[in-house]
């Protein structure tokens, strides 16, 4: 393995972040390596989201160091950093409601080499397919979550971020975005995954991070997972 592939394509050192005085994430370090699905695990309100948007530039007060790639996103506009190869799919997916799927999906710019066609977003998402030229709002949630997920493959992501992509979605919409996450990590895609839902993360996530207060206090990968289950029962429940 050579030096680059061994070396984290998100590296996150000491991140602290802050909404006006109020200071969210204390010393977040965490790192993510080609091809990994990592998750962010915790309850409500511990600084999981916060992290995913303090790595995007969407939130600006914070310090630390922010590495993707070996380059430097600390001091990086956001729209730099989305064209370095960075995608995140927020828990309220941003679609336009207006506009049909297939309009959503040719929007965003393509801003790095490696995005799948509308052919191969539509091989992956048949429920897209369908409704193709139905708008924004006629879609279901399941729909409308699959389509945010879609938007970002087409732009050539190297790393998706995700913010709860099951959140609020029935069994079977959650069972099959679990497969695609599978076949997308099957095809070497690298993903950093914020999830409540932990049976749904545990089948699909490589490592884990629990976060409590804006702290990320354990960090374990996902062949230690039955001896880490007490701890994860007494801080989310599971």
């Amino acid at each position: 393995m050579t030096d680059r592939q061994a070396s984290p394509l998100l590296k996150v050192r000491d991140l602290n972040a802050w909404y006006g005085e109020g200071h969210a994430l204390h010393g977040v370090s965490l790192d993510v390596m080609r091809g990994e699905t990592v998750t962010l695990l915790g309850r409500n309100g511990v600084g999981k989201t916060t992290t995913l948007r303090a790595i995007m530039g969407i939130i600006r007060k914070r310090k630390g160091v922010i590495e993707f790639g070996g380059r430097d996103l600390m001091h990086t506009p956001l729209h730099r950093t989305a064209h370095a190869g960075l995608g995140f799919v927020p828990e309220e997916r941003g679609i336009f409601s207006t506009l049909t799927v297939e309009e959503n999906l040719i929007l965003p710019p393509v801003v790095s080499d490696g995005g799948m066609s509308i052919a191969e977003i539509f091989d992956l998402f048949p429920n897209l397919k369908e409704r193709r030229n139905s708008s924004g709002t006629k879609l279901s949630g399941g729909e409308q979550q699959m389509l945010a997920i879609a938007r970002m493959l087409r732009t050539g992501v190297k790393l998706l971020l995700l913010d709860e992509p099951t959140e609020g979605l029935a069994p079977v919409i959650v069972e099959r975005i679990g497969e695609v996450l599978a076949t997308l990590k099957a095809r070497g895609m690298t993903i950093l995954l914020v999830e409540q839902n932990f049976r749904f993360a545990s089948r699909i996530a490589d490592r884990f991070y629990l976060m409590e207060h804006g702290r990320i206090t354990v960090d374990f990968p996902v062949g230690e997972l039955e001896e880490r289950m007490a701890v994860l029962h007494e801080v989310i429940g599971v």
